[in-house]
């Protein structure tokens, strides 16, 4: 019993002095998600027109999609401290802590002023302005909550058609 005892001794002995420490805490990332907050751009570029922009929610991150009319749209995403609009050069207004300027190689069709998709309720996006469209390229400011890690990436379809998604994670 006593040995039990020096054991027990020791060990709260080492544990106090440092010397038996716990393990670095690992956390896996919020529901698996490993994105960063980077720049992140693709230099393809369409003459097919934007058709349509619409968002959505999802359990751990927020979505917009651009719709594109054809293939081969590329982009340009990345926090900025304001979105400029093509060709005047005037600050966009946006609500939220955050900004991501979101450029796609392809020419707008037809978009005006603030609130081109309504984000009322969202959990990260704030507000999504057009900001103009100039050579080809088409800029949407997008107001987020936080600067919270996002994706950027592209998919075919339907039909001849494409789209640009970007996806904003709810937290770090």
């Amino acid at each position: 019993m006593q040995k039990i005892y020096a054991w027990l001794a020791a060990i709260v002995l080492a544990a106090g002095l440092g010397l038996l420490v716990p393990g670095p805490a690992t956390a896996a990332p919020y529901c698996g998600i490993t994105w960063g907050s980077l720049d992140k751009s693709s230099s393809l570029m369409t003459s097919a027109p934007i058709a349509a922009v619409r968002a959505g929610q999802h359990d751990c991150y927020d979505r917009l999609v651009i719709d594109i009319g054809g293939k081969g749209a590329g982009y340009n995403v990345r926090y900025v401290d304001a979105v400029y609009a093509q060709g005047s050069g005037r600050v966009v207004p946006l609500m939220g802590g955050a900004f991501l300027s979101v450029t796609a190689a392809a020419p707008g069709s037809g978009m005006v002023g603030n609130d081109v998709v309504t984000v009322a309720g969202y959990q990260t996006f704030r507000e999504v302005a057009y900001a103009g469209s100039l050579e080809n390229r088409t800029t949407f400011g997008l107001g987020v909550r936080a600067r919270l890690p996002f994706e950027v990436f592209t998919l075919d379809g339907p039909g001849g058609a494409s789209r640009l998604v970007i996806d904003v994670a709810h937290y770090w």
